[in-house]
């Protein structure tokens, strides 16, 4: 072979292979980068968990799930009242934002599609989903706070149902827009009307992925704090059933027992915390369960 040949014996140019060896070695750089940041990310996650099982094991009593939150420096108790309270305002919370979120989805999918008022909801969807939680308590705080003079569970579900339109709104509509269209045209072409289409076939075709969204928005809402802090507020004795004045919830409860100087109540805000997280994990894995369903389907 010509010595001056740029070809090697192995069929390839010097140039092209070192573009190869740097491209190769860019690759293997990626990869263990990304492994590292990976691992990274499973450690520190690891250890948030396994401190909060730990310490909120730790705080679970006999009475915890019986017994009312209590006094400053008092020992005992539990937290019932709290637990009782967001179960309230969540359940008020997704019954408002359902209705809407369905609707509105529905119109987008249905109705709007790409008409100027469909973009716009759109956009404001996207706001909203976005935007931070504490700021939808201070605009309901004045709202509603502000006029009745005192803070309430009514506030703080309204509050929530802001929170859990947008994601319903969103998982509506990008579920409806899977049914196949030849399903709306079979109902059609019997005479049925349109709305009833909706009802009869449209929506029973996406009822799993619009039940993973409102289960995905209950999960959303559930650990939510700054929007209560504004709203609902806390007290440690039961709430009435006006729902006027303070009302006990885990997440400012967890808050303000947490950042309180007695060991009593950071046991509980422990506790409090595995709670609801282990709630939140509960409707998480329930929606992706209803996903894997609907898609074996």
């Amino acid at each position: 072979m010509d010595a001056t040949n740029p070809i090697t014996a192995a069929g390839r140019t010097p140039a092209v292979s070192r573009v190869r060896s740097s491209r190769r070695v860019a690759d293997r750089i990626l990869i263990v980068a990304s492994t590292l940041a990976t691992l990274l990310g499973i450690v520190v996650l690891g250890s948030i968990l396994l401190m909060l099982i730990v310490e909120g094991v730790k705080g679970f009593t006999p009475t915890l799930l019986t017994a009312p939150t209590p006094g400053p420096g008092s020992e005992g108790g539990g937290i019932a009242n709290a637990i009782l309270g967001s179960l309230v305002m969540t359940f008020i919370g997704i019954v408002i934002a359902t209705p809407i979120g369905l609707m509105a989805g529905t119109f987008l999918a249905e109705y709007g599609k790409t008409s100027k008022i469909a973009d716009v909801i759109r956009f404001l969807n996207d706001v909203l989903l976005s935007a931070p939680s504490i700021l939808i308590g201070l605009f309901v705080y004045t709202l509603m706070v502000r006029p009745m003079g005192t803070y309430s569970g009514w506030a703080g579900a309204v509050a929530l149902a802001i929170i859990a339109v947008p994601v319903i709104v969103r998982t509506t509509e990008d579920m409806l827009r899977l049914v196949p269209g030849p399903m709306r045209e079979a109902g059609a072409a019997l005479g049925a009307p349109r709305s009833l289409v909706i009802r009869a076939i449209t929506w029973r075709a996406a009822s799993a992925g619009i039940v993973t969204g409102i289960i995905l928005a209950l999960a959303r809402i559930a650990g939510e704090t700054a929007p209560l802090l504004f709203t609902a507020l806390n007290n440690n004795s039961w709430f009435n059933a006006n729902l006027l004045g303070g009302v006990p919830n885990l997440p400012v409860m967890i808050y303000q027992f947490a950042l309180s100087p007695y060991p009593n109540w950071q046991s509980l805000a422990w506790a409090g915390a595995l709670l609801i997280t282990v709630t939140i994990l509960a409707l998480s894995v329930t929606a992706r369960f209803v996903i894997k369903e609907q898609r074996q389907r």
